[in-house]
């Protein structure tokens, strides 16, 4: 496949043009020879493929068929939000929601969901990922035989329907197919993503073959790096690539330190890097222990970083640790933070200038389905620190669009070790914008994309072409 690109920006330079061979950039010039198909860019900036570095894309395309609780703001418009659901579902239906936090309605038991769905298997995510409430009809559909390990019981050992960390667990009792990836996969190219890094420390041999196939038959086309909780096998025709072995902390039940340290222990033997999920100061405290003591490599990862106390940077970037934060959740969730928060530790939420200042490697990434996938959301919440209300958290944590966008250029393998640039030699993947750079930057959005490559083809093209 051949395709020549006309009349692009790069690197914030004078117009040029890109050839394309193969795969693979062969040229960058003024007025090349024509070959092939070509594509007028419009003078718009040509930048390198984005990369989302933390993503789970089995979540994100259970969305499809879930009930997702954006805008609810307390409990009458919870349970409007449930009653339309359950409105729209056969008695006895499986009925899924996510996004739920306690400023909705509470700590939910399965008492209180049975009163709002008293003839339909009701569950419902936390916002964390970490936590699922089910009602009485939802508990007798999944348990039989020995109870998961983190199915919470009451002081009379029953069920409060609460289920903590047994997302694999729930899935099989269920029996729910797994969720549709093109559909994923085409909206991450009309966003310019090129290369994920799917999260879930839930992968093992049978998800990772499944994102494999998705990727050999075009339904998930990006890039595919996956982390894992245990040992896991690349194929050897480069369908995925092994990223970090995930640890996985909650403030309630965080391991013991031996145990963490044989975590580690284990990621070596495999040869693999470590990426810990680290959403509190407690279990920050505990990883940059662990690391202390087993020693961290270039590579190693804090996942999220959602609380990062100022005096714990200089640890950071001392074990070389690489942060790979979310800046989306300032938008999303930052008029709760600022009801919630100690306003003494607001400036330590989802660090990002003072991290970079300091020399600690950062990336960045959405979180999806725990978070909007689109990036140019994210950078808009790192250039601006604003919320949904307009409020803004950590004013000396903003950094420019330049910086924002830089967040999303790395190789998926070197998270915060630098942005890829265009250049001869390289992969073709690609995303071309509407208008140069620095106009993209000062407001992105994306709609600022126009077209998407990923190893030459084109995966995505703008309606309006």
């Amino acid at each position: 496949m051949s395709l020549l690109i006309r009349n692009v920006e790069i690197g914030g330079g004078p117009l040029q043009d890109v050839r394309i061979e193969d795969g693979r950039i062969v040229g960058i010039g003024h007025d090349l020879a024509r070959a092939g198909e070509e594509l007028d860019g419009r003078r718009g900036a040509l930048i390198p493929g984005l990369c989302d570095h933390h993503i789970h894309l089995f979540g994100l395309a259970a969305l499809a068929d879930t009930v997702a609780l954006d805008g609810v703001s307390g409990p009458s418009s919870f349970q409007a939000r449930i009653s339309a659901a359950l409105a729209a579902q056969p008695v006895g239906a499986w009925v899924r929601v996510t996004g739920y936090h306690e400023a909705m309605a509470g700590d939910l038991t399965r008492e209180d969901l049975d009163r709002l769905a008293p003839r339909h298997r009701l569950r419902v995510q936390h916002q964390t990922g970490a936590l699922w409430i089910l009602n009485t009809l939802a508990l007798e559909g999944v348990i039989g035989g020995s109870n998961p390990p983190g199915l919470e019981l009451d002081s009379q050992s029953r069920p409060t329907g609460r289920l903590w960390r047994e997302d694999v667990w729930l899935r099989a009792r269920i029996g729910a197919q797994p969720p549709r990836l093109a559909p994923i996969g085409k909206m991450l190219a009309a966003y310019g993503i090129t290369a994920v890094s799917d999260a879930s420390v839930t992968t093992d041999a049978d998800a990772a073959g499944r994102l494999a196939q998705a990727h050999r038959t075009g339904d998930l086309p990006q890039r595919l790096t996956l982390m894992s909780g245990g040992e896991l096998t690349a194929p050897t025709d480069a369908a995925f690539t092994l990223g970090p072995v995930k640890v996985l902390l909650d403030d309630h039940a965080l391991p013991e330190f031996d145990d963490f340290l044989n975590r580690i222990a284990s990621a070596r033997s495999w040869g693999r890097n470590v990426a810990v999920h680290c959403v509190t100061a407690a279990e920050l405290a505990l990883s940059l222990a662990a690391f202390e003591a087993a020693g961290s490599l270039p590579g190693d990862r804090i996942e999220h970083g959602s609380v990062i106390p100022r005096a714990a940077i200089d640890q950071l970037l001392a074990l070389k640790l690489t942060v790979v934060t979310q800046s989306a959740f300032i938008r999303e969730r930052g008029d709760r933070y600022l009801n919630e928060v100690d306003p003494v530790d607001l400036d330590d939420l989802y660090r990002c200038a003072s991290l970079l200042a300091a020399g600690v490697p950062v990336a960045g990434s959405s979180d999806a389905p725990y978070a909007s996938p689109d990036p140019w959301l994210g950078m808009a919440a790192a250039m601006d620190r604003r919320s949904l209300g307009g409020r803004r958290l950590g004013a000396g944590e903003v950094i420019s669009g330049l910086a924002a966008l830089a967040l999303y250029l790395d190789e998926p393998g070197r998270p915060g070790r630098g942005p890829r640039i265009v250049r001869v030699g390289d992969a073709a993947d690609l995303c071309l914008l509407k208008r140069p750079i620095r106009e993209v930057m000062n407001a992105p959005q994306a709609d600022c994309v126009r077209a998407t490559m990923i190893a030459g083809r084109l995966e995505f093209l703008s309606a309006s072409d």
